[in-house]
């Protein structure tokens, strides 16, 4: 709530999956309790607080469980191991970083104030990471209840490639759609697979490809088994990896050609020597023969 102001002593000790705790934007000020508030999330990392938090330090309570921020392996890792450095950290966790600091306020931020945010960055691609790993999908799917035209926004202006990054968990931003399941979740993992995974291969005009990829993302929302879930995602994901794999093999391997068929030509266009297509891919090194290929290249064939 937005009347939060205290966060009690082991109010989430030993949560050790707990990666993101939600502070309300108009908050001002909150008082940490000293006696292990977040000791042993090993997780924790989105979560950003008020500038003018302060820590409340009671020595008896410390001696019990250890001090705010014990064993937070991230936090500590990033900002270092004393809770002074960790909470200036926290306070500073977005200040670099607007459009990640508007998706973990998801709740309070709209779609236009999000997209105007991505206009007015320089270079988008280079704040897409932040210190913890973490990239804008990664802050919005850790949050509960993340919004559909939130992600719209994000998946307009950046490459799929970026849902392929992992955190500081080493997860997937998808990773925490499908931990945190419900229909929410279930339509933003469609609109992300969809977009990072059949998109692409409906650009290449690959039919049949996206018909794979199509029933591939289907079973993974279909499934109800979190781990078998997973399994099925990590699938998919393993399979558009060979076919993009593949397809970087034939435009490359068509670049070559491409080369090769023109050295057969003098630039006033008399044939110079006979370079045919089984030449050309002998000397450019490919071992996949693609049909008809020189038909691209507007060249006739020697």
């Amino acid at each position: 709530p937005n009347s939060l102001e205290r966060i009690c002593s082991m109010g989430f000790f030993g949560c050790l999956n707990l990666v993101t705790v939600a502070i309300p934007r108009d908050s001002r000020h909150i008082n940490i309790g000293s006696n292990g508030v977040f000791a042993r999330c090993q997780s924790l990392a989105n979560l950003e607080l008020p500038k003018e938090s302060v820590i409340e330090r009671r020595r008896f309570e410390e001696m019990l469980f250890g001090p705010s921020f014990h064993q937070c392996t991230l936090l500590m890792n990033r900002s270092g191991e004393e809770d002074g450095c960790i909470l200036a950290g926290l306070m500073s966790r977005f200040d670099n970083f607007p459009v990640h600091r508007l998706c973990y306020h998801h709740s309070a931020t709209t779609a236009q104030e999000l997209r105007q945010c991505l206009d007015d960055q320089d270079n988008v691609e280079s704040l897409v990471v932040d210190k913890f790993g973490m990239t804008p999908f990664h802050v919005l799917f850790s949050n509960i209840g993340p919004r559909l035209d939130l992600l719209q926004v994000l998946l307009d202006e950046y490459p799929y490639k970026i849902l392929d990054l992992e955190d500081g968990n080493g997860k997937l931003a998808v990773d925490y759609l499908m931990t945190n399941w419900s229909g929410e979740n279930k339509e933003l993992l469609q609109m992300a697979l969809h977009s990072s995974m059949v998109d692409p291969l409906t650009r290449w005009g690959s039919a049949s490809w996206m018909e794979v990829m199509e029933s591939k993302v289907q079973d993974v929302l279909a499934d109800d088994d979190s781990e078998r879930r997973s399994t099925l995602c990590t699938e998919a994901r393993s399979a558009f990896a060979l076919y993009k794999g593949i397809e970087a093999i034939l435009i490359l391997e068509m670049a070559l050609w491409k080369a090769e068929l023109k050295r057969g030509w003098r630039n006033d266009g008399t044939k110079r020597h006979a370079v045919d297509r089984e030449e050309s891919r002998c000397v450019c090194g490919s071992n996949v023969v693609i049909p008809s290929v020189a038909m691209f290249f507007g060249i006739e064939r020697a």
